[in-house]
């Protein structure tokens, strides 16, 4: 069973209004564990060997990091460790996203997912058809975009404080242009990085298949 299911069976099970719960997700492959550390950031796990223990709540809502580890092939078990959740008035549940979700919110919804100090990010852009590979390459300028990891793939840096890399805030305002064109797809992160210090240097560099990005 996929971890986004899991999460939905368990939260099924958890008391009307609840708040709080504590969680542990047991990732199956050990080459996966950094991917995961890297997606469930934002939940502030603790970690133990090949597992993650994190508290889900209505303001902490996992299903969207669950479904981010599914789509990144990701296999693992999680398991509810509070027997019974805290209670709480019920709380208002949002809709699902449709189809074609805005790239900015898209945009959003990962910046916000990444640790606090995160300073460089390295990050795709999947288009959801070749026909727009042309004017995304041209309105994505700004982020210096390589047509790399996939024949409709855009690749780019972003940097929050300082080094190669675009400003998230300029990013945004790419994502929101191919929006305002009907330009669809979907964003992840590749590889992050937090809290560096660059000396006499514009930051680190990745090398990905035998070139720096």
């Amino acid at each position: 069973m996929r971890l986004a299911e899991q999460w939905q069976e368990i939260e099924s099970g958890l008391p009307e209004g609840w708040t709080s719960a504590r969680l542990t997700v047991s990732v199956a492959e050990d080459a996966d564990l950094d991917r995961a550390a890297l997606i469930l950031a934002s939940l502030a796990p603790g970690r133990s060997g090949s597992s993650f223990r994190l508290e889900a709540g209505h303001d902490r809502n996992p299903a969207r990091i669950f479904a981010r580890l599914d789509r990144e092939g990701i296999r693992g078990r999680i398991d509810l460790v509070d027997g019974e959740a805290r209670t709480a008035e019920p709380a208002a549940v949002a809709p699902a996203p449709g189809q074609a979700r805005p790239l900015a919110r898209q945009w959003d919804e990962l910046t916000a997912d990444l640790p606090p100090d995160w300073s460089e990010l390295y990050a795709e852009v999947e288009l959801a058809s070749s026909d727009f590979l042309p004017r995304a390459a041209l309105l994505l300028a700004p982020l210096n975009p390589a047509h790399l990891g996939g024949p409709t793939a855009l690749r780019f840096r972003s940097a929050r404080k300082a080094g190669y890399g675009t400003a998230p805030e300029m990013a945004r305002r790419c994502f929101e242009r191919l929006d305002a064109e009907r330009i669809t797809g979907s964003l992840r992160a590749l590889q992050l990085l937090s809290h560096t210090s660059h000396v006499f240097t514009q930051g680190p560099v990745w090398r990905l298949g035998g070139r720096s990005v």
